[in-house]
């Protein structure tokens, strides 16, 4: 469709000699730069008016009704220099950039004195040929009893944040609700003309109970019935329609396989990045034997900061997380019932100050103050194989939940056949000044401090520690990322997916090919920095023969692959930004610390002149480790029992009443408009269900080496539109 356009597309390199293009090229004919097509939604007064093959402001291709490709994507659009206050829930909801589209610019629509102002999205759910992709009710009936439920579950995990943003109306529009694979995705936030509830979203739901798959069928009418109740709350309509979510997951077979690469880098001398597993776990499984973390746990930690600090700051994030992870795990073993997900994300966030403090403590028995106290980020996967008895007949098995924990920027990545969506959210910046409503995220990026941390563990107590942890669901085959920044700066992730994972998935390459190629791509391309890929295979059906010749694939990271029992299956499927904001600079990073970097994390600086280089630390002494292990056991065996001692009961639904399910001509409308939302609005967290800190991370003071009493917090004065996070 888009060759029939004779208008060109623009080559993003700004040093072109010759950017233009016809449109439909893959790469500039001019300098091979890769051609950028980023399709936007518009959304204004009479934007479906406007007829395809229409240009406007001479770079907007009309495609089809509301999609309009920017064919000049280095060039910034139109933004006021005040941000309206429409657009705030967008911003507000960048932590949900998973499911919600974000804010790209505006554009003058018509002729000057009766001009509307358009609003255009990008990160929307819109394929590579520039066509929506179909609709929950397009493709509801063909699909199965798990994603359906799965689909379910996503809108009911949106309805707190939506609803804080005034926009929960967006999710009883079916027109609204685009699905890509296991994902649900909305094209725009819609303010409704009346406040809904989780009534509405029962007669919704409702609407499509009627062509659910038979084994879901049932239960399906049951929840929308206790849906409609007003005694029944979010978190009991939540627990029920997890157990059923859980209980078709378990259905489906699981398989894991997974390799893990660190690597230093051709600038670098050290390496302060750590990783789970790598070969040396794998040895170490083949020789001893008692490492039943693999293939269930698996981690990227990139140290930073201060004199002999990323270097043991990452390897101490990972012995002591294997090791809470592993007691963690037993516990859950001995209990007979499931583990409710918010209690697990309660544990592991837990679990993670609990790291965080152990790196605290470490920094102030060394007197390390300020700059010179070491830190580490961390990306983290848990398979949680939880047992699940699906019935009299069928043994119990894996539930199929993964949960992601991440601080820093090391990101998660889930790769499929067809796409390569981001999982995780950098703690950086950028991403604070979108939350907070400040910036657009393209704007952001041309910030010199753009990408300085604003988190990571050890540089403070945990008390100011705000992991974010997300719950998936392993219910399609995949890739499972994680990678230090080495490789994802740059977006060399999402250039280079198509290289690898179909290739894997289809057995044409083996998994230490892919991991190895992509550490070698970072090598190449950024360079600068150390580099550590960890990859999971999860595979949804039984063994398949290998296609790739064995003889001749990499032997430095060996792998395992263990069957799993079928489990149940909750969103771990694919999820990153269709469309790249316009592309970062490609400045090269300083080996050490930014400045900005070291304010954010580590507020009490000295002079900006002073330079903190990350230096080789010295070995960790074996009495201190075994000291550190002591305290984290101790730990954890306290907090554990207190977390299950102050754990009540999940509310017991009643049996539904004795009526009938409702006809889709039940459901009100809940308008398309959105009006002006109030600024008032309170900001939403992240998926985590940790409450946000109240100051900005720049404004937390360090911890004091002779107290152990956190210090105070100041509240930065809000400013009259947007709330503090």
């Amino acid at each position: 469709m888009i060759s029939s356009f004779s208008e060109p597309i623009y080559c993003p390199n700004l040093s072109c000699s010759d950017p233009g293009n016809s449109f439909g090229s893959q790469k500039c004919a001019a300098c091979e730069t890769d051609l950028i097509y980023r399709y936007l939604w518009a959304v204004g007064p009479t934007v479906e008016e406007v007829p395809a093959g229409k240009v406007i402001a001479d770079r907007y291709f009309v495609i089809a009704p509301q999609i309009w490709l920017d064919s000049r994507p280095s060039i910034p659009p139109s933004v006021p220099e005040q941000l309206p206050d429409r657009i705030m829930p967008y911003l507000h909801l960048y932590p949900q950039r998973l499911h919600t589209p974000e804010v790209y610019g505006f554009c003058s629509l018509g002729e000057a004195a009766e001009a509307t102002e358009v609003l255009l999205l990008e990160n929307v759910p819109v394929n590579n040929f520039g066509s929506l992709y179909p609709s929950i009710l397009q493709a509801w009936a063909q699909t199965s009893a798990t994603r359906q439920v799965y689909w379910l579950w996503q809108m009911l995990q949106l309805w707190a944040p939506l609803s804080e943003q005034g926009v929960a109306a967006s999710l009883l529009v079916p027109e609204n609700l685009r699905v890509e694979g296991w994902r649900v995705r909305l094209v725009e936030l819609h303010r409704g003309n009346f406040v809904p509830t989780l009534k509405d979203l029962g007669d919704v739901w409702s609407g499509l109970v009627d062509s659910a798959q038979p084994e879901v069928q049932s239960k399906l009418g049951e929840i929308c019935l206790f849906m409609r109740r007003s005694s029944m709350n979010l978190d009991a309509i939540a627990l029920e329609l997890n157990d059923l979510l859980l209980e078709q997951a378990a259905k489906l077979p699981l398989h894991l396989e997974v390799v893990g690469i660190t690597d230093t880098g051709p600038h670098r001398s050290q390496n302060e990045d750590s990783c789970y597993p790598t070969a040396a776990d794998f040895q170490s499984i083949k020789s001893a034997g008692n490492d039943k973390l693999i293939p269930y746990l698996t981690m990227v930690c990139d140290g930073v900061g201060g004199h002999e600090g990323g270097e043991v700051a990452s390897q101490l994030a990972v012995q002591s997380l294997k090791a809470l992870i592993q007691n963690l795990l037993a516990e859950i073993a001995e209990q007979e019932e499931l583990m409710a997900p918010a209690m697990v994300i309660k544990q592991l966030e837990e679990i993670v100050k609990v790291v965080n403090n152990v790196i605290s403590a470490q920094n102030n028995e060394q007197g390390k103050e300020l700059r010179e106290r070491m830190g580490t980020t961390l990306v983290m996967a848990l398979q949680l194989p939880q047992k699940v008895k699906v019935s009299q007949d069928v043994p119990a098995n894996n539930s199929h939940e993964l949960y992601l924990v991440n601080v820093g920027d090391s990101r998660a990545y889930w790769i499929g056949n067809n796409y390569c969506q981001r999982l995780t959210v950098d703690d950086d910046v950028a991403s604070r000044e979108v939350h907070l409503g400040h910036s657009l995220y393209w704007e952001t990026q041309l910030r010199s401090d753009a990408g300085a941390l604003t988190q990571a563990l050890g540089t403070r107590d945990g008390d100011f520690l705000r992991p974010t942890i997300q719950r998936f669901i392993v219910e399609e085959e995949g890739l499972l990322l994680l990678c230090s920044d080495g490789l994802s700066d740059n977006d060399w992730v999402e250039q280079s997916w198509q290289n690898y994972g179909p290739e894997v998935l289809e057995g044409k390459m083996s998994l230490e090919a892919a991991a190895q190629s992509w550490v070698r791509l970072a090598n190449e391309k950024n360079g600068y920095d150390n580099t550590s890929v960890v990859v999971t295979y999860c595979r949804m059906s039984p063994e398949r023969v290998v296609l790739f010749d064995t003889a001749s694939a990499p032997s430095a990271s060996p792998s395992i692959s263990l069957p799993m029992s079928p489990s149940v299956s909750l969103p771990m499927s694919p999820s990153v930004s269709g469309s790249v904001s316009l592309q970062k600079t490609g400045r090269m990073p300083e080996s050490q610390l930014s400045e900005s970097s070291k304010q954010l994390l580590y507020p009490e600086t000295a002079s900006a002149s002073e330079s903190v280089e990350k230096q080789k630390p010295k070995r960790l002494g074996p009495l201190l480790g075994l000291l550190v292990l002591m305290l984290v056991f101790a730990g954890l065996g306290l907090w554990v029992r207190s977390l299950q001692n102050q754990n009540p009961d999940p509310e017991q639904l009643p049996p539904p009443p004795e009526t009938t399910a409702p006809t889709p001509a039940d459901i009100p409308s809940p308008g398309a408009d959105i009006p002006s939302p109030g600024a008032e609005s309170p900001s939403p967290g992240a998926e985590s269900p940790s409450p946000s800190p109240e100051s900005s991370p720049a404004e937390i003071p360090a911890p004091s080496p002779e107290s152990t009493t956190p210090p105070e917090i100041p509240v930065p004065s809000p400013s009259p539109e947007i709330p503090p996070p």
